[in-house]
């Protein structure tokens, strides 16, 4: 088998337990050789809210992924202009990594199931797998909801720590509950330090 690279995209804001615990049973599971964390710069479907600065998104994912050596963070989107593509960012890895290399992108089951809404979404399943994280009891057929040679590309992995969101860290924050084992210390103390979430302050990294 050669060699295998998970991509792990996402807003991450903020990362939680439900990340970090996805992108290792992903690895373990599909026996990949490391998971690149890839924080989003300027994502087109999250235009309905103001997202936290990239800066603080990143950092926040490198504090995370600290401790786990097959973890890793990439800028590339956060360094792109404009919009941010999951075909730009495959396309980079596979670049990168090379045609001989299998990429997996990592994703939730919700987000898998909008695929074909995504941008140039048949160049992209053309250079990588999916991996669609479901939350236990959560069915995910693929066969149900893609075309055959999409379907043929996906995988579902279930994952129990999906129970947590950002959106739940994020108004839990705002309205001054404990997030404590919801995510990192590490990047707790930064949301604090930083005052992120509060009353819709985002400080600029």
């Amino acid at each position: 088998m050669g060699r295998r690279i998970g991509i792990m995209g996402g807003t991450f804001d903020p990362i939680h337990y439900g990340h970090l615990v996805t992108a290792e049973a992903a690895r373990v599971e599909y026996g990949l050789e490391k998971v690149v964390f890839v924080p989003a710069g300027n994502p087109p479907h999250k235009t309905e809210r103001r997202i936290a600065d990239a800066g603080h998104r990143y950092h926040m994912v490198k504090l995370a992924c600290k401790t786990n050596p097959y973890f890793r963070v990439s800028r590339v989107e956060i360094e792109r202009e404009g919009y941010s593509y999951t075909l730009d960012t495959v396309a980079h890895f596979r670049a990168k990594y090379g045609k001989e290399t299998e990429l997996f992108f990592i994703t939730g089951a919700d987000a898998i199931r909008e695929i074909l809404d995504w941008h140039r979404v048949g160049d992209l399943m053309r250079i990588c797998y999916f991996i669609a994280a479901t939350r236990p009891g959560y069915h995910f057929d693929e066969a149900q909801n893609l075309p055959p040679e999409f379907a043929a590309r996906v995988s579902s992995l279930n994952v129990t720590a999906l129970a947590i969101s950002s959106s739940q860290i994020r108004g839990m924050v705002e309205n001054q509950k404990s997030i404590k084992y919801l995510l990192p210390e590490v990047v707790e103390e930064y949301i604090r330090k930083h005052a992120l979430y509060v009353g819709g302050n985002d400080e600029t990294a």
